[in-house]
């Protein structure tokens, strides 16, 4: 049995929302592209990983992938409707904090590859595996939009910490190490705006 996330989101493999499209039925479950029923999408080796461990692992790049994507597109959308007395300072900081967060993209993707497996990177898709909610309104306020920031980050650094345990388990030391490397860089960030919000001049 594959193990469930611990990362406080549902696992990869639990039904998708409605909506999901192109995929057939007996797919849907599946983590990664490489796995599903489609032409010349045959199974690869998954190098020291056997079937069940590289399940177990697939499931949280996929899933740590899109919610960096996600993250990715959210600081890009507050840097550009950030107003008011604090414009300049979170303008700038959001991309300082993008430019640690970017390279994570293509490493997770990368690593998905190398062990056989291949991103799926769909919007729809990256919609329903993150844990990060994109917003759809447009949030000018800089204590709502860092209140908001330190919330995601909260649970996307608690999501790397517990998936490190979990792929270290499924014999994945070295997916482990990545987590705990974007983990500690989550939680920089993360008291960077909190030290924000904490400024009585937000309000």
């Amino acid at each position: 049995m594959t193990k469930k996330s611990t990362s406080g989101k549902a696992s990869a493999r639990t039904t998708p929302k409605p909506g999901a499209g192109g995929v057939k039925p007996a797919d849907e479950a599946k983590a990664d592209a490489a796995h599903l029923r489609t032409v010349n999408n045959a199974l690869v080796d998954h190098n020291y990983l056997s079937e069940e461990e590289f399940t177990t692992v697939a499931e949280t790049l996929q899933r740590n992938l899109a919610t960096t994507i996600s993250l990715y597109l959210k600081f890009k959308k507050y840097h550009w409707d950030i107003r008011g007395r604090f414009f300049r300072d979170l303008h700038l900081a959001y991309d300082e904090f993008i430019a640690e967060i970017f390279p994570a993209i293509d490493e997770q993707a990368e690593r998905l590859v190398a062990l056989g497996g291949s991103p799926i990177a769909a919007p729809v898709d990256i919609a329903r595996f993150s844990v990060v909610q994109v917003p759809t309104e447009t949030v000018r306020d800089a204590r709502t939009q860092v209140a908001d920031l330190v919330q995601d980050l909260t649970r996307v650094g608690k999501g790397f910490r517990d998936d490190s345990q979990t792929v270290d388990e499924a014999n994945d030391p070295a997916t482990a190490d990545m987590y705990n490397g974007y983990a500690q860089i989550i939680d920089k960030i993360r008291w960077m705006l909190q030290a924000m919000v904490d400024d009585e001049r937000m309000d």
